[in-house]
């Protein structure tokens, strides 16, 4: 069994899916709810931003979307 890749999302993916602005997530979450290397991680040591959807997902307890494994590597959203 291989482990899956965290879903990485930016911070305008992010602010659309909870529905909060992205000046928001910067100013209000980030390092105060969401943790560096838990919840986002800086690429390169960048400023830019990636969010782990799953952490994310999982400290709101949105449901989890079912995934089946496919043969041909792909994933079907069952």
């Amino acid at each position: 069994m291989t482990m899956q890749e965290p879903t990485l999302l930016t911070t305008e993916e992010l602010a659309a899916k909870i529905r909060y602005s992205q000046r928001y997530i910067l100013r209000h979450l980030v390092d105060n709810k969401l943790l560096e290397g838990v919840h986002y991680t800086r690429p390169f040591n960048g400023r830019k931003l990636l969010f782990f959807w799953e952490n994310i997902q999982a400290e709101l307890n949105l449901p989890t979307p079912i995934r089946i494994p496919l043969a041909s590597g792909g994933i079907c959203h069952g």
